[in-house]
């Protein structure tokens, strides 16, 4: 059988994380807040409320990181609301600023960490309705406050582990 590129599995795993990202942020956190049922809230946890789309990234990647394949997920920005957000190498600051030039592209790369080789594909994450745009622009701690729809707000960073 032959096997998949690093490049193909990348956008294989961005294509499933995009998806379900999306049917979450337009098809419940959207719904719901608009009919009032409940909010998604930056403190859902302490709250009656549900995770917001930055967060359910974020658990998702978690669950997948535990699974032990190696393979990672994460949102970084330009403008990150948490410094944890940023770009934790000069690779993801420099795709970052390429795809503020252009997002439609991706960029991609390998990258050394300590003695593991990894495959990086960094994608665009745009702002995909007005409830992004809010809640990022109202955030106390964010560093920028004009995003529009359809805006780029940061990447989506898809790690594989190249060596076994």
């Amino acid at each position: 059988m032959k096997s998949l590129s690093p490049e193909k599995v990348a956008d294989f795993i961005h294509a499933i994380v995009e998806a379900d990202r999306n049917i979450y942020t337009t098809h419940i956190v959207k719904r719901m807040q608009e009919q009032g049922v409940v909010q998604a809230r930056e403190d859902w946890e302490n709250k009656n409320a549900i995770p917001l789309p930055a967060q359910f990234l974020h658990i998702s990647s978690k669950l997948v990181a535990e699974s032990g394949h190696g393979i990672r997920f994460r949102l970084i920005s330009l403008w990150p609301i948490y410094r944890r957000n940023g770009p934790a190498t000069d690779f993801e600051r420099k795709a970052l600023e390429q795809l503020s030039l252009n997002s439609n592209t991706t960029q991609r790369g390998i990258v050394t960490t300590g003695k593991k080789r990894l495959f990086q594909a960094i994608y665009a994450d745009k702002a995909i309705n007005d409830t992004c745009v809010s809640c990022h622009n109202a955030h106390p701690l964010s560093p920028k406050r004009d995003f529009r729809k359809g805006d780029l707000m940061g990447a989506i960073v898809v790690t594989i582990p190249l060596d076994d």
